[in-house]
């Protein structure tokens, strides 16, 4: 079954190329670095590298706290992070900088795999949350690489997917040695698709571990003091298409009870700025642009965040936050940044990723969760007229993240063993 599905992604390879050539309109760094996406390099890279993968922003943010653990227990050890999308890899550049190495992972075809397999030469390797490849798994097993998936997650859609062709995935999850869930529903899907009882254990997310540092607290409170003059700010983070033109148009409605509003918007994407910028044009609202270091005055209605790596100092600056993703069926973004630097967080009906957070965290009546552009309007304007509530809110919040915090301690006492 391997054999057909790797002649089946050489075919796929010119649809690929194509593929990366057409998302290189918007995001131009597609365009670049191809070589690596087939293990082809320029330059000789460290041998014997502690591997870690995180496919894109979220993940990489949510590992790096992890890998900085791993170094600090291990100050002497090479360690190599590879992701799938440029932001991913910008994002690694930017905060672990040159303490790390890093690369595009290369595709699953098996002259590739080999050739990084050859290069790195990994003592160890650690896939974030829902990886599987049948050809990387196979070498690293072929290798004797201890493989390791952590904060493993498994929706059940994905886990009807897999059931459907067990002669490729239930090998691929038997050169697992371990894989670390983030909840026992995850963990259950895993052994449902064909990963053994054993090499499956619970030990939550480590999303929940995240750092807040002082210093990230103390710009954002400077950035709304410099340029928010006072206002009241709502900020929609990680928006995706569609997203925006909503918020948009609740703003107008909202601006007519709070005057001093400004909506403070965030898109997931960078390829993305400018067409947001146009929308706002679109709907005769005034924008001012983080590159430009504007203020926001009275006859600014909207502050576009065209720029990445700041979302917690965003969400520092911000007297409410509502996590896009959620009001578009895209399954949601992690909403545990904005309580853990203690922002009142909102979300919307669509949180199929996060299903598990969304459940607790209005367990515990940290956050709200708004149906429709009504219960938004709502929500806004209460939360605009209770400071007390808002307060509230955010305790909450940090206590809900504090709580559930320790994944990433088991998860390094477990990778030790093989490091």
């Amino acid at each position: 079954m391997r054999a057909f599905y790797s002649c089946l992604f050489y075919l796929l390879i010119p649809f690929i190329i194509v593929r990366l050539v057409w998302r290189s309109i918007k995001a131009p760094a597609y365009r670049h670095r191809w070589g690596e996406r087939f293990a082809i390099y320029n330059k000789k890279f460290p041998e014997h590298v502690i591997w870690f993968h995180a496919v894109s922003v979220g993940e990489a943010e949510a590992l790096f706290p992890l890998v900085k653990q791993i170094q600090q227990k291990h100050p002497d050890a090479k360690v190599l992070i590879t992701t799938t999308t440029p932001t991913g890899s910008a994002r690694v550049k930017s905060v672990m900088q040159d303490s790390v190495e890093h690369v595009y992972l290369p595709y699953d075809i098996p002259s590739a795999v080999n050739r990084f397999m050859q290069c790195f030469k990994p003592l160890i390797a650690v896939i974030m949350e829902t990886e599987i490849w049948p050809n990387i798994f196979a070498s690293c097993g072929e290798h004797k690489v201890p493989l390791y998936i952590i904060n493993a997650r498994l929706s059940e859609k994905s886990a009807c997917g897999y059931q459907k062709i067990p002669a490729l995935i239930s090998p691929a999850l038997a050169r697992v040695k371990l894989i670390a869930a983030q909840t026992q529903e995850d963990a259950t899907r895993f052994i449902a698709i064909g990963a053994k009882t054993e090499t499956v254990r619970t030990l939550g997310n480590i999303k929940f571990d995240i750092e807040v540092s002082s210093d990230i607290i103390a710009q954002g409170l400077q950035l709304k003091a410099d340029l928010f003059n006072g206002r009241f700010v709502w900020l929609i983070a990680s928006t995706h298409k569609d997203e925006e033109i909503i918020f948009l148009e609740i703003y107008k409605k909202i601006k007519q009870k709070i005057p001093e509003l400004l909506l403070v918007i965030a898109p997931r994407h960078p390829e993305r700025f400018v067409e947001v910028k146009k929308l706002c044009e679109q709907h005769q609202l005034a924008a001012a642009i983080r590159t430009s270091n504007e203020g926001c005055d009275q006859h600014i209605d909207v502050y576009l965040a065209d720029t990445m790596g700041e979302l917690k100092m965003l969400y520092a600056a911000a007297d409410a936050a509502f996590v896009g993703g959620s009001m578009a069926p895209v399954g949601g973004h992690n909403i545990l940044e904005a309580a853990a630097v203690g922002t009142p967080v909102l979300f919307g009906p669509y949180m199929a990723n996060f299903k598990e957070i969304a459940e607790g965290v209005l367990r515990a009546d940290a956050a709200i969760q708004c149906r429709d552009e009504n219960e938004i309007i709502s929500a806004i304007i209460a939360l605009y007229a209770d400071s007390a509530c808002r307060q509230s809110l955010a305790e909450k919040g940090k206590a809900f993240v504090r709580q559930n915090q320790g994944a990433i301690t088991r998860i390094v006492d477990i990778l030790n063993q093989d490091i």
